[in-house]
């Protein structure tokens, strides 16, 4: 049970940062620092489409890799 779940938390973690690296960029010009900047940081827009899927399924899988790791404490402190 332990190793399985050792498993799955090891591959739960390379599909995050694929799908963190997967998501669209919000703004090419995002740097705090130049005059750009400042106008794209209070502006929101809804995500739709691919952009609100991949924010859905980074969440998903962060929560259930955050249960897991907490599982995973848990049976190794017995």
């Amino acid at each position: 049970m332990y190793n399985l779940l050792l498993t799955l938390l090891l591959v739960m973690s390379a599909i995050i940062v694929i799908a963190v690296f997967m998501q669209p960029q919000k703004n090419p010009s995002s740097n705090v620092f130049d005059g750009g900047g400042a106008e794209a940081l209070f502006e929101r827009s809804k995500p739709r489409g691919f952009e609100a899927f991949m924010q859905r399924f980074t969440g998903i899988m962060v929560f259930l890799w955050i249960v897991d790791a907490i599982v995973l404490s848990i049976l190794s402190s017995k």
